[in-house]
């Protein structure tokens, strides 16, 4: 049993968890906007998630605190330098517009990560800044990218998504913070810092009302994808009433972060 957990950390905490969430967003995106597949699109999503996000958690630790590299750390650093060079790879087969759109989206992640300006904090810890520019951040990785590199017309309906898909994300990450409302600095002013945790959820509660109701505008609507919706919005809000910062680390990084995979998984075998 102490081997499987140590495997099952390992695979939350290389990022390899969130990096399928982020696929799964990629995968339903090329079916909602009927996309053929590309795997250039899908690998490259796949891959930089795990670098970015391995970055964003790491390089802190190595870089200021000096952590000492452990077995497990060792075997991360691994994992992102070959991720790396698949993302390397991957984003030269993207189209040039895309490219520049994965470049705007890797500067937004090093803001969010690195001190740029002397005696000043990262993006990160911008007071209420974090929330947001990770929302954008997937919304345009799992979104925005795959349809630029599909050459697909910008429509009332891509702006539907891009609200729909930056709520989702929002909702998610309101259970993070609510999860880590124990251990987050005082000064990030997150949002259950800032209005507590009980309207926190009303918020949440809020959100995915109009992320279901946004469906209803969408013109290509499918009445099988808007009940898979109505079920993923129901799931997160469960997982959003049921969060407190007593919960354990695996309810946010593994539970709630499968909730994407599902939802493409439903959507595969229904739609």
């Amino acid at each position: 049993m102490k081997i499987l957990k140590q495997i099952f950390d390992f695979y939350v905490n290389s990022s390899i968890h969130v990096a399928l969430s982020c696929f799964a967003l990629v995968k339903l995106t090329q079916f909602m906007f009927n996309i053929s597949s590309n795997c250039s699109v899908v690998n490259f999503t796949f891959f930089g998630t795990i670098v970015a996000y391995n970055f964003v958690k790491y390089d802190a630790l190595a870089r200021v605190k000096k952590l000492e590299m452990r077995s497990e750390l060792k075997l991360i650093a691994l994992i992102s330098f070959l991720s790396f060079i698949a993302t390397v790879f991957y984003f030269l087969k993207l189209q040039l517009v895309s490219k520049l759109v994965g470049i705007g989206f890797l500067i937004l992640t090093l803001l969010y990560t690195l001190p740029f300006f002397p005696n000043k904090k990262n993006a990160r810890n911008w007071v209420g800044v974090k929330i947001y520019i990770v929302s954008i951040c997937w919304v345009g990785i799992t979104l925005i990218l795959p349809i630029i590199d599909a050459t697909i017309a910008i429509t009332l309906d891509f702006y539907l998504k891009c609200v729909q898909r930056f709520i989702l994300i929002f909702v998610l990450i309101l259970i993070f913070e609510i999860i880590d409302l124990r251990t987050d600095d005082p000064n990030l002013q997150t949002v259950p810092q800032k209005i507590g945790i009980k309207k926190t959820k009303i918020l949440g509660y809020s959100m995915l009302v109009f992320f279901c109701f946004l469906e209803f505008l969408n013109s290509n609507f499918r009445f099988p994808l808007m009940i898979i919706e109505l079920i993923i919005a129901l799931i997160i809000s469960i997982f959003l009433t049921f969060s407190d910062d007593k919960k354990s680390k695996y309810y946010s990084s593994f539970w709630a972060e499968s909730i994407p995979i599902l939802w493409w998984i439903l959507v595969f075998i229904f739609c």
